[in-house]
């Protein structure tokens, strides 16, 4: 059996200041873990050696971004971000808020058989000024480099994809339709994957309402849980077969996400 999470941490050295990093490694137990909004360097975040192998990919903006793949085994292969090929091809050459490709989003492991890829998804903002980037260039892209490396073997990639992708992924989905996170494109995107044959892994185990990944931090909302599930494992169909468990963490603190977490049967 192997275990794989994923956590937005939303800044990596401030969980380390709050203590909670070494314990949220401990508690979870994972052969794999995967971070997005690391907001540092390596030789920025400070823990003691807990055994694995670290891998970064880290925005070129100080404190912004980033994301990291801690493996207990060694991997083949870790490439960081999109194909060059891939980025020309759909034109992922940035936007008024800057180039995704200099944002450390996507970092991949390769195992003997099966590639694990985490991913930060760009927020499309709340004027939806980052929307068009989503849709029309990131998406298809990250979508594109997925199923490429599928050709070769299978994928799990994860990580906070910043969309809620059915009514059930958010509380309050009547008074936010339309804005950041449940627009018609973004959810569009997110079901391009399934329609690709990724298969969204916490749903093979839990429907309806309930479930989320984020909170905002303002009126208790964690408390009252009026979240929503925007961080995702999808795994491909050969793979999904696998898949014994999938899992969301509320309990574990010290982000305003929590983490998700798979376990297969075999290894990677």
């Amino acid at each position: 059996m192997v275990k794989i999470a994923s956590w937005n941490v939303n800044g990596i050295r401030a969980v380390h200041k709050k203590g909670l990093f070494s314990s949220f490694m401990i508690d979870m137990d994972a052969d794999v873990v995967c971070f997005q909004e690391t907001k540092a360097e390596k030789s920025q975040s400070e823990h003691d050696d807990m055994g694995y192998f670290e891998y970064w990919n880290s925005a070129k903006r100080k404190g912004y971004s980033g994301t990291a793949i801690f493996s207990r085994k060694e991997p083949i292969n870790v490439i960081p971000g999109l194909p060059e090929d891939i980025i020309d091809k759909f034109q992922v050459t940035g936007d008024d808020f800057g180039d995704p490709n200099e944002e450390g989003r996507v970092l991949v492991a390769e195992f003997p058989g099966t590639f694990v890829a985490t991913v930060y998804t760009p927020n499309a903002k709340d004027d939806l000024g980052r929307l068009a980037l989503r849709h029309k260039q990131w998406d298809p892209a990250f979508l594109a480099y997925m199923k490429r490396l599928e050709e070769t073997k299978p994928v799990l990639f994860c990580g906070d994809l910043n969309v809620a992708h059915t009514p059930d992924d958010l509380a309050n989905p009547k008074p936010n339709v339309g804005k950041k996170g449940f627009t018609d494109e973004e959810r569009e995107g997110f079901q391009s994957f399934i329609d690709a044959g990724f298969v969204d892994t916490f749903r093979m185990f839990h429907q309806g309402n309930g479930y989320y990944t984020w909170w905002s931090y303002f009126a208790k909302a964690r408390e009252r849980n009026v979240g929503w599930r925007i961080d995702y494992l999808l795994a491909s169909e050969k793979l999904a077969a696998k898949v014994k468990s999938a899992d969301i963490h509320p309990e574990v603190m010290g982000s305003d996400h929590c983490p998700v977490s798979v376990t297969l049967s075999g290894q990677l």
